[in-house]
């Protein structure tokens, strides 16, 4: 597991920048609302990955973190937080609904929505954000299931807080082999949990239709690289027909075609303006992202950015100071 920068080793008029920037960058973007004065803040924060998932282990004073409607709008991913508290109380706001979590249970909150969560006695807190896609679960059960207390009470909640605490503090679990073997069964755990706690376990069995857009958008965003990427692969992989992409994606505004062209792009501008981007020609980075025709490429990134490739590039590169 890496670790954030301990504040201890930070200027205290830095620390709030910091800790904001870290957390935006690693797990979510959002809003965070220290309690003590700059001197007195102290936060450590360790961060890991299980596969698909991604954790996050946080100790700090009193702190209000707020996910605005403005944070949640830009979410390209959806995801689903899981938060499990291990000492203290703290308490989570999602629509319209609040529960509090002491020691030894957990609740599950949405990042397409706004959120806030309230540590008053300081944080001591596992997170583990989960793609809403993998989950393959509809709104309305999600929306059910948010924001509740869930532990000792349940046996499958308390199951399910032995093992994802367990899991957050287990650095041989976020490696390798041991985090693709145990990826898919905490995905599955939750979705028990959840389903579960609805009282509809019928679901656990499978991924539901009305999770199919998420579901498209995840495996386009993991194979945007591969130039084969096309509906006729996508409707194989989910095990549809070659136009029932196009109608569900539809139903969401969105184009597959434009959308992933609109997602390669983005990639090759972010490369291109990366140190290494200019160490490779543009024609192979458009080529790596799905791009093989190099003219094709330099004329529609044109017509996104306003720019042509080699023209941002040169943009991005880093001026030397002035003296």
């Amino acid at each position: 597991m890496s670790l954030v920068p301990d504040t201890a080793l930070i200027p205290p008029r830095d620390r709030e920048e910091v800790v904001r920037h870290s957390v935006r960058e690693s797990v979510v973007a959002a809003d965070i609302d220290h309690r003590p004065a700059a001197e007195d803040i102290s936060v450590r924060i360790g961060l890991g990955a299980v596969g698909p998932l991604r954790v996050c282990s946080a100790r700090a004073t009193a702190v209000t973190v707020r996910r605005t409607a403005r944070l949640a709008r830009k979410d390209e991913e959806p995801a689903v937080f899981l938060g499990l508290q291990m000492t203290g109380t703290s308490l989570v706001v999602q629509n319209g609904r609040e529960c509090v979590l002491g020691p030894g249970e957990f609740a599950v909150y949405e990042t397409n929505a706004p959120y806030t969560l309230v540590f008053d006695e300081g944080v001591d807190h596992h997170f583990l954000r989960f793609p809403r896609a993998a989950l393959a679960l509809p709104d309305r059960l999600l929306r059910g299931t948010g924001t509740v207390t869930l532990g000792s009470g349940d046996p499958v909640a308390r199951l399910a807080f032995t093992y994802f605490s367990a899991l957050a503090a287990a650095d041989e679990l976020q490696q390798g082999a041991h985090a693709d073997a145990v990826a898919e069964p905490s995905v599955e755990l939750l979705r028990a949990v959840l389903t579960s706690q609805a009282g509809n376990s019928r679901l656990v069995r499978g991924p539901l239709e009305a999770t199919l857009s998420l579901r498209i958008t995840r495996y386009v965003q993991q194979h945007l690289a591969e130039p084969d990427l096309a509906a006729a692969r996508i409707a194989a992989a989910h095990d549809i027909s070659v136009r029932h992409p196009y109608a569900v994606l539809s139903r969401s505004g969105i184009s597959l075609g434009d959308w992933i062209r609109a997602r390669r792009l983005a990639e090759c501008r972010r490369e291109l303006a990366q140190p290494g981007g200019r160490l490779r020609t543009i024609a192979a980075i458009g080529r790596s992202w799905g791009f093989v025709d190099a003219t094709h490429f330099s004329k529609v990134f044109k017509q996104a950015y306003g720019l042509s490739p080699r023209a941002w590039r040169e943009q991005s590169r880093p001026r030397p100071p002035r003296h």
